[in-house]
């Protein structure tokens, strides 16, 4: 794309970090599971880097404005790894949900800065490939990390795979400080806070950054709730062990991964839409598929479907965030954009779980897809194109 040292200081402590916070989503449950405190708190150990993050998105890009956008890369990968080495030694559970909360805080400030970093320095003809290769790395680390973290689990101790995560993480600190110093600095210099320009962009632009951000918001709701109605689903009503659901959710994340290339192309080629709308809606028949699955092949059908379709829409919404940013105040815009973003990953499967609870598996599962469809329609009819036609030669 042109710009190699930008590229690789973002995408290369991405991977390591993806890697790195993959090898918990197998781990992290039976860890906290283990302190005998009932299921609502193991649910909270979980979901307490949703929240931190979530909590830190509008700080976050006042922050690494005032600071600089390599400060904030530097100190949120520093702060995961600090936090995840923190598991492996503590012995009590309310230092992991602290531990969790920092996690996610650190989380915040790794993400928004290097969506603001790629924003900045990759030209607007190549942003889709660029955001789309960023989503997929950390697609990668989800589909590798779990299947690794319970291997080393298995033979070495919940704590084992706690302490590789914290050195990913490092490595993922060391690579930052290396890398980031060579890239340009640009826009990523340290300034003051801007709220006036986002302001003034909501006001120009009201209608379109509103149906943009409901779009956001379902999106990442059916992508956050999926995580929990497969699971639940294969071990509930078609009674499946861990292993073979560990194998469906693999399988579609493989197919997800296979996916982030073409959705870069399509988005920079042919518009944003042409990836994102689909993308949506493909999710939705594949969580609809679900309630109707009676065995391992049926949910395995059900979850490839679903990573085709997430996988089609691989950076597609951190691409319209980027394309909607306000020139001079794009981490400000971004720490908003990620703050509905995170909104719709805590509403997800909390809005599965409520739903089930009162209706059964099967009623979560066709709610799940109604949002995917609405997701893919707010896109088609709502949004606006940020970017149509052919990509001119030379953007």
């Amino acid at each position: 794309m042109g710009q190699p040292a930008p590229l690789a200081a973002v995408y290369l402590p991405t991977a390591l970090l993806a890697f790195s916070q993959g090898l918990l989503l197998a781990t992290l449950p039976l860890y906290a599971d283990g302190f005998g405190v009932g299921y609502q708190l193991v649910s909270l150990a979980v979901g307490a880097a949703a929240l931190g993050t979530l909590l830190t998105d509008v700080p976050a890009g006042a922050l690494l404005v005032r600071i600089g956008l390599r400060p904030a890369m530097v100190g949120g990968s520093g702060l995961v790894a600090a936090s995840t080495l923190v598991l492996a030694l503590t012995d009590t559970f309310p230092t992991v949900i602290v531990a969790r909360l920092l996690a996610g805080v650190g989380t915040a400030l790794w993400a928004l800065s290097r969506h603001a970093f790629l924003t900045e320095t990759v030209p607007v003809g190549q942003r889709g490939q660029a955001l789309s290769v960023f989503g997929g790395i950390n697609r990668i680390g989800v589909f590798a990390g779990p299947a690794l973290g319970g291997l080393v689990a298995g033979r070495l101790g919940l704590d084992a795979s706690f302490l590789l995560s914290a050195a990913l993480a490092g490595a993922a600190l060391a690579v930052s400080v290396v890398l980031i110093e060579a890239a340009p600095r640009t826009a990523a210099a340290p300034r003051g806070v801007r709220w006036g320009l986002v302001a003034a962009a909501v006001r120009s632009s009201g209608r379109d950054l509103g149906a943009a951000a409901v779009a956001q918001t379902l999106a990442q709701m059916i992508r956050a709730g999926r995580y929990l109605i497969i699971p639940l689903y294969g071990a509930d009503r078609l009674g499946l062990d861990p292993g073979r659901i560990g194998l469906v959710m693999t399988v579609g994340a493989l197919v997800d991964v296979a996916m982030f290339v073409p959705a870069g192309w399509l988005m920079d080629r042919f518009g944003r839409k042409t990836a994102s709308v689909p993308s949506f809606a493909v999710m939705a028949v594949g969580v609809g598929l679900i309630p109707l699955a009676r065995d391992l092949n049926g949910l395995l059908l059900a979850s490839v479907v679903i990573g085709l379709g997430n996988g089609l829409g691989s950076g597609a919404m951190m691409t319209l965030g980027a394309d909607l940013a306000p020139p001079g105040a794009t981490g400000e815009f971004l720490g908003v954009w990620r703050l509905i973003g995170d909104l719709g990953a805590v509403l997800g499967p909390v809005s599965v779980g409520w739903i089930a609870a009162a209706f059964g598996l099967v009623g979560g599962a066709w709610a799940l897809a109604a949002v995917g469809v609405a997701a893919s329609l707010t896109l088609a009819l709502l949004v606006r194109e940020t970017r149509a036609g052919p990509r001119v030669e030379g953007d």
